[in-house]
């Protein structure tokens, strides 16, 4: 029995070392590499960039008023549309203490100047029918009568302009009421009644009434960085997509490159503008968040091949032609020249044919 033991110790040991010495020599064997084997095709490249920026209306008008005063009443809201002369609001004036003295005295004046000019215009008269003056006498009084009355009329006139900012005489064209200069859409009325606004001058812009604009006429605004610039030309076809519109995508136009650059966060990048072509029945909003893809090249029927195909090595472009597909695989290094990437894939211009086959990424046989 103790016999039968020993030989089985043995054996197991015998078992162990041969395993152990198989396992090291197969270690000491080189490891063959497999790759993936790609194929040259023709196939159609595209190089873009994208740019974001925002869709908004070609012309935004400001409504100004043309008189300071308090908001009387407010006619529209922002979303109505809007026609050209239709009012938006009325502005009441506050006359200022001295201009409004210095208007009552004015009338006050003119009133005893034309009442002195009417007596004596009268007097006059009666003298001239008497034949006791001559003609040039009694029209001289006559226009001083006349000159009289425009005083006071526009004397009368400045008042109520002062107090009311209107007249009886100018009622349809009055400074009061806030009109739109142009048809179009309201987007904002920021004022409401009660508040104070002031006519454009010198030293202020004045307060807007109301931004108008026409929404059949957008443009998307944005900015490409400085690298690319030089790539993109006007008149070029644009693809926008707008997210709030679940990814809408639509064209538009190239139609202004800034000749001037901006620095943001370091880098030099350039404002664009380009036309939208809105599809019918889709209502855009301004200030929509979009994105632009421009084609900046384009290669068409091109042989390519992925791009982690090529060795880059100083200037020069190589790939590993495949010679023999045994175990382990042969391949030679041709040098190519390349052209177009996508990022993805890459132009071949020349080295290598579309029949032979290059070697792509290394195959991990344990996944």
């Amino acid at each position: 029995m103790k016999k039968f033991v020993k030989y089985g110790i043995m054996a197991i040991i015998a078992i162990v070392f041969i395993g152990t010495f198989v396992f090291l020599y197969q270690k000491s064997l080189p490891k063959v590499t497999k790759y993936e084997i790609l194929t040259p095709e023709r196939t159609n490249l595209e190089k873009t960039t994208i740019a974001t920026g925002k869709i908004e209306p070609r012309d935004e008008i400001l409504i100004k008023p043309q008189i300071s005063g308090i908001i009387a009443e407010v006619y529209k809201e922002a979303g109505e549309m809007v026609k050209s002369g239709e009012v938006i609001a009325k502005v009441k004036v506050i006359p200022e203490l001295g201009q409004l003295n210095s208007a009552e005295s004015r009338v006050r004046l003119a009133e005893m100047n034309a009442k002195q000019a009417e007596n004596e215009y009268g007097r006059n008269e009666k003298l001239y029918k008497d034949k006791l003056i001559s003609r040039e006498e009694y029209e001289r009084a006559e226009v001083t009568v006349k000159q009289a009355r425009e005083e006071l009329q526009a004397a009368t006139d400045n008042l109520q302009i002062v107090k009311e900012g209107i007249t009886q005489n100018s009622a349809s064209f009055s400074s009061t009421l806030i009109r739109s200069t142009i048809d179009g859409l309201i987007l904002d009325v920021p004022i409401k009644v009660g508040n104070s606004v002031i006519m454009s001058n010198t030293f202020n812009d004045g307060t807007t009434i109301a931004s108008v604009a026409n929404m059949n006429d957008l443009i998307f605004r944005g900015k490409i960085d400085e690298t690319e610039v030089g790539k993109v030309y006007e008149g070029m076809p644009v693809k926008l997509t707008i997210g709030a519109l679940q990814d809408l995508t639509f064209d538009a136009t190239l139609e202004y490159i800034s000749p001037k650059a901006t620095e943001e966060n370091g880098a030099n990048q350039f404002e664009i503008k380009a036309a939208v072509k809105a599809p019918e029945r889709v209502t855009i909003r301004s200030g929509y968040s979009a994105n632009a893809e421009i084609v900046l090249e384009r290669a068409e029927n091109a042989l390519a091949v992925p791009e982690s195909a090529i060795e880059f090595s100083g200037d020069s472009t190589f790939v590993y032609v495949l010679t023999a597909d045994g175990s382990p695989q042969q391949f030679r290094r041709q040098q190519v020249e390349v052209g177009l990437s996508d990022g993805i894939n890459i132009v071949i211009k020349s080295g290598i044919s579309e029949n032979e086959k290059v070697r792509g990424l290394e195959i991990n046989e344990e996944e």
